[in-house]
């Protein structure tokens, strides 16, 4: 069953710019904050939280060892 809603322009560009970014669909993005309560401004977040870390990796900037034995150590070793 699909459903019509209509939203201020501000949140349509709000969602476009999260489908241009992501890989997910107008659909999916709204599916996701009705259903799992997951609002626009956490998928903001997580999605630029994704694409800096995908940056970071093109560069080659990853943890050290140091900085991954402080993380086990702080939550304990898998």
């Amino acid at each position: 069953m699909r459903n019509t809603v209509q939203l201020p322009e501000d949140i349509s560009r709000r969602i476009d710019s999260l489908v241009e970014r992501s890989n997910l669909s107008r659909d999916q993005i709204v599916e996701d904050a009705l259903a799992q309560g997951r609002s626009l401004a956490w998928q903001e977040q997580y999605v630029a939280g994704v694409l800096e870390g995908l940056a970071e990796a093109e560069r080659g900037e990853f943890a050290t060892e140091a900085e991954i034995e402080a993380v086990l150590n702080k939550y304990g070793s898998l």
